[in-house]
């Protein structure tokens, strides 16, 4: 047979299989030796680790937010005051979503694994973080209809390469069953970062940057929405996103965080 002709279709199979597995284990070959060469370290403290980025002793330090807290905010309180007893932030300001749910404290560690996946391409830590997030929002995934990230204005998106909302709630998707709708909100108008805003300042920041596509709205209509972040803080990012859901006739919003502020008291 000419060095040039094709080979023949009984050949060709076998070969193109042969070369797919061998492209496959010389692909697990060079993790594997990239992996010896340089060991994942614990995105806290830099140790080695063998998991997803955290170790144990910077794991036992994340705060997980356990009952008791406020059915309304999901802010923890240092005793138990009873049933369906509010925090005094839930009286006084109540916001335009029903409940909130956190995963962890915004502590130490939590910011480190936060500003990791926000800012350093650390998405192999998303999964982790969204199986702690699905835990913490298990009452409120048992009743919703969607899972929407917070979005980021495009220009913001097209400098960061991917949201990091929106990663998380691809993997609370996975846990809970509850399909992502990324497209049914929008950011409209670019704003300031929030950090160093006073609440004020921060709320005014987010009013109007939040809009429900126009093509969208019937998808909204009558559902309970869970809204899904990386940090709740004041919560006027979440709260506005809230009420441009709410005006397009959602019957609830709830919201699920990795990791919210808590106030010393």
């Amino acid at each position: 047979m000419d060095a040039d002709a094709t080979p023949p279709r009984s050949i060709a199979a076998p070969l193109r299989a042969a070369w797919t597995a061998g492209r496959h284990v010389l692909s697990r070959a060079a993790r594997l030796v990239l992996d010896i060469a340089l060991p994942t370290l614990c995105v806290s403290c830099r140790e080695p680790v063998d998991g997803e980025g955290v170790c144990a002793a910077c794991w036992a330090r994340l705060s997980f937010i356990e009952r008791p807290y406020c059915p309304r905010l999901g802010i923890p309180f240092v005793y138990d005051p009873g049933p369906d007893m509010l925090s005094m932030e839930a009286i006084a300001s109540p916001p335009a979503y029903q409940r909130a749910r956190a995963a962890v404290r915004y502590d130490d560690v939590a910011r480190t694994l936060v500003h990791a996946l926000k800012y350093q391409d650390r998405t192999d830590l998303a999964p982790a973080m969204g199986r702690w997030m699905a835990r913490a929002g298990g009452e409120l995934l048992a009743g919703a209809d969607m899972l929407v990230p917070v979005p980021l204005h495009w220009r913001r998106a097209w400098r960061r390469r991917y949201n990091q909302s929106g990663a998380l709630a691809h993997i609370i998707a996975r846990q809970s069953g509850v399909k992502v709708r990324g497209e049914v909100l929008r950011r409209v108008r670019a704003t300031e970062q929030q950090i160093g805003l006073s609440r004020a300042q921060r709320a005014t920041n987010v009013q109007g940057a939040f809009q429900v596509s126009p093509d969208r709205q019937a998808e909204v209509q009558g559902r309970r929405i869970i809204l899904v972040d990386d940090v709740l803080t004041s919560g006027a990012t979440l709260d506005a996103c809230a009420r441009a859901l709410l005006r397009a006739k959602a019957a609830q919003v709830d919201v699920l965080v990795f990791a919210r502020v808590v106030e010393s008291r």
